[in-house]
């Protein structure tokens, strides 16, 4: 064990500290890494630097079912008794280009002496979370320099305190809390997200791992959902594009408006300093509507195609399976429809899909699974986690340890919408609570399975009624950044003369000729000759995929798929395809 893994070993409980690595070259004085204590090992991760590994216990206590129990954490007190010196705030803001008078309705703050990692105790002004008698979290910084620490932990929008019925209707946001004091003093009242703009970020996106970092939009969900517009004034850079993206993603991305700054600029603070209070007013006021609208010239997308010129279009996100990633990546904002014979393991394929999702890339999933229970569901997705079956059989069953582990991922990274009423679920039910599992979680994958479990609407023909709810499914998954498996079974088919069925595909699914047309990505699965046959009959742009097939083997004690290793050795997609018998490409 070297030295940077003995200090994240030191750890007793599950906590954050300074990174080993990097924290030595940051300016900020606050723990960037994670470190999760398990009774084997100590899992790290650096939301900074992206250091991350997994350290195994030694000599650790036999495993017993009550491990999960919390345990002891270090618990920061947060002052009560709070100095609120409004000359020291008001001096602190002017030093800014900030004027304060008495009038200004501002949110919570407090002054006092706060300690500094690596500098020690310093005059402070604090940013109180929750309420002055009752703070759930006080962010401090000097007065004289940019250093930051925080006593308990901040998980909600600051500054909720001012916001009222009268002006509730517009809602902004910024990235810090001295931004929403800015905008106070000019009588703009603006919300505060606790944890800045992301640290990490890939491609203009957080990174899935980092999703649990935005659940306070949930805690707000009742506010937002009200406003009729949300205008989001965070920074101008990279990290600031990347937050403006994640907010809108859960929020509601029809009522997100965004905020552009001067050249030289990049927050309200630096707009009120070097352009006054008038300005300010005029460029938030002049926030342009994140969904584009309207009529627009060629020239509007001129920098995105040239991107795309230089850069590529790029591809989806693996599904784990190499000759699968042959036929097709899996894209956010999309949707896939599955389709296969009753049996032919569908549903446990898109299993498997979203747990290598899960595992490989962070993604949070939200399952509407009707034919299976949750509890079955979640039997299931332990057996692929675990690669052992869950049930006593001819192969060894997972230990309980291994269950309760795979149990603990799953909870980590899966919600379920099941319907407890029991009524029938309908497209608007299942949307909202996916909204929802968005806000909370920061969910990126729906499982729909299957289609027939969804209520109809009584006054629409099959067609419409399948044509307008996967409107609805499809505008959805683009709103709100998510990729949508929506799983239906074809209309009944006859065997052929030789017994076996054709390939089921879009336009063999029962009800409508929209199921092929408003698909992203059209997948079966189906069981041939030998191995499972995974077709792909529709893939809408070809960066994503391409029409084919592929063999996979099937593990029936763990239901899980993996790479063929039959006697004939696969070829690549596009020439399966060739080979597949004339009547199955007829749709």
């Amino acid at each position: 064990m070297n030295a940077h893994e003995t200090i994240i070993a030191s750890m007793p409980n599950t906590g954050r500290m300074l990174c080993p690595s990097c924290s030595g070259d940051r300016k900020k004085t606050d723990p960037t890494l994670s470190v999760t204590v398990y009774p084997d090992r100590r899992v790290y991760d650096c939301h900074h630097c992206g250091s991350n590994g997994v350290i195994p216990n030694q000599n650790i206590a036999d495993y017993t079912k009550d491990w999960q129990t919390e345990q002891n954490k270090k618990i920061i007190s947060i002052p009560t008794q709070l100095n609120q010196d409004q000359q020291v705030i008001r001096d602190f803001f002017h030093s800014r280009g900030v004027l304060i008078d008495d009038k200004t309705a501002l949110p919570y703050m407090t002054t006092g002496i706060k300690f500094f990692r690596d500098i020690g105790n310093l005059p402070a002004i604090g940013f109180i979370y929750g309420t002055k008698n009752q703070p759930d979290a006080i962010k401090w910084r000097p007065l004289d320099r940019k250093s930051f620490s925080q006593d308990g932990a901040a998980s909600e929008f600051y500054g909720l305190e001012n916001i009222t019925e009268e002006n509730s209707e517009t809602i902004v946001i910024v990235e810090g809390e001295a931004d929403v004091v800015a905008l106070a003093s000019i009588g703009i009242v603006a919300l505060s997200c606790p944890n800045g703009a992301p640290i990490r970020i890939s491609a203009g996106r957080i990174l899935p791992e980092d999703d649990k970092k935005y659940s306070y939009v949930w805690g707000s969900h009742e506010l937002l959902d009200k406003a009729k517009k949300v205008i989001l004034a965070v920074d101008g850079d990279s990290a600031g594009d990347a937050l403006a993206e994640e907010l809108a993603r859960r929020i509601d991305r029809a009522k997100c408006w965004r905020t552009a700054y001067p050249d030289g600029m990049k927050d309200p603070t630096d707009v009120l300093q070097q352009m006054g209070a008038d300005s300010l007013k005029d460029i938030i006021n002049k926030s342009e509507a994140m969904p584009l609208k309207g009529v627009y010239s060629a020239s509007e997308y001129t920098s995105k195609l040239f991107e795309i010129y230089e850069k590529g279009h790029g591809k989806g996100e693996s599904t784990g399976i190499e000759s699968v990633d042959d036929l097709f990546t899996i894209k956010e904002g999309q949707m896939s429809i599955v389709t296969g014979m009753p049996g032919s393991g569908k549903s446990e394929f898109i299993d498997q899909l979203v747990v290598n999702l899960a595992m490989q890339k962070k993604w949070k999933i939200a399952v509407a699974s009707f034919e299976n229970p949750p509890h079955i569901h979640l039997a299931k997705l332990c057996e692929k986690i675990t690669g052992k079956p869950f049930f006593l059989g001819v192969t060894p069953r997972m230990t309980h340890r291994e269950m309760m582990d795979a149990h603990a991922f799953i909870n980590d990274h899966f919600c379920f919408l099941e319907q407890k009423d029991g009524n029938l679920s309908t497209i608007e039910s299942i949307i909202s609570r996916t909204k929802q599992a968005v806000q909370r979680l920061g969910v990126r994958a729906l499982i729909i399975d299957p289609y027939n479990y969804i209520a109809p609407d009584r006054d629409e023909n099959e067609h419409i009624q399948v044509s307008n709810l996967l409107t609805k499914v499809k505008s959805f998954a683009e709103a709100y950044g998510i990729h949508v498996f929506f799983i239906a079974h074809p209309a009944k088919m006859y065997p052929r003369d030789d017994g076996t069925y054709a390939v089921p595909k879009g336009m063999n699914i029962s009800g409508s000729a929209a199921w092929f047309a408003k698909a992203d990505v059209g997948i079966t699965v189906h069981r041939g000759g030998e191995g499972v046959e995974i077709h792909c009959w529709k893939a809408r742009f070809k960066w994503i995929g391409q029409i084919g097939m592929c063999l996979l083997n099937y593990d029936v004690p763990t239901g899980r798929y993996s790479e063929y290793t039959g006697a004939n050795k696969p070829v690549k997609a596009a020439d399966q395809w060739n080979n597949i018998k004339n009547e199955d490409l007829k749709f």
